[in-house]
C-alpha cells in the first residue's frame, strides 16, 4: 500500500473515530484511560485538567501510546496505533476551537484556568489492518 493510501486511511479513522485509549507511565508502569481526540492533519489533541494524574505523569515522561478506531467487531478490526510526544498547549484560540458541551461537567468554560489541551506530536503511526493483512507504518 502506498504511503498516501496509508495516510488517507489513518485520516479517515481520525475523522470518524474520536474515542481511544491513551497510555502514560505511572510509577514505571503503563496507565491507560479513554480519551476523546481531535486532529489537525496527523497531530492529535485532547482536553484535560492540569490537575490530573495524566498531567502529572506526562510532566515526568511526555511520551504516550494511543489506540483509535477499534470498531468492536472483534479480532482483526481496523485501527490506528500512535506513539507520540505530548506537550501542554494553553492557546486560548485552540481551547475555544475544541470546546464543546461535553466538557461542561468538568470545566467552567474554555477560559477555565484548569482547562489545558494535550498536543500529541506523532513519532510513529501504524495502521493496523483488517484480519489477514499486514500492519502498515506511515513514514513521518
Amino acid at each position: 500500500m502506498s504511503q498516501q493510501a496509508i495516510k488517507d486511511k489513518v485520516e479517515k479513522i481520525l475523522d470518524t473515530d474520536h474515542v481511544g485509549t491513551m497510555a502514560t507511565v505511572e510509577n514505571k508502569k503503563p496507565h491507560s484511560r479513554y480519551m476523546t481526540f481531535y486532529h489537525k492533519d496527523l497531530k492529535l489533541y485532547t482536553a484535560t485538567s492540569k490537575d490530573t494524574h495524566k498531567a502529572e505523569e506526562l510532566e515526568q515522561n511526555p511520551y504516550t501510546h494511543i489506540l483509535i478506531g477499534y470498531e468492536g467487531e472483534g479480532y482483526g478490526d481496523l485501527y490506528v496505533e500512535y506513539e507520540g510526544k505530548v506537550s501542554f498547549n494553553n492557546s486560548d484560540e485552540l481551547k475555544k476551537q475544541l470546546w464543546n458541551k461535553h466538557m461542561e461537567p468538568y470545566f467552567e468554560g474554555p477560559e477555565d484556568p484548569d482547562f489545558v489541551i494535550l498536543e500529541i506530536e506523532p513519532m510513529m503511526i501504524r495502521l493496523m489492518n483488517k484480519k489477514g493483512e499486514t500492519p502498515e507504518t506511515l513514514k513521518l
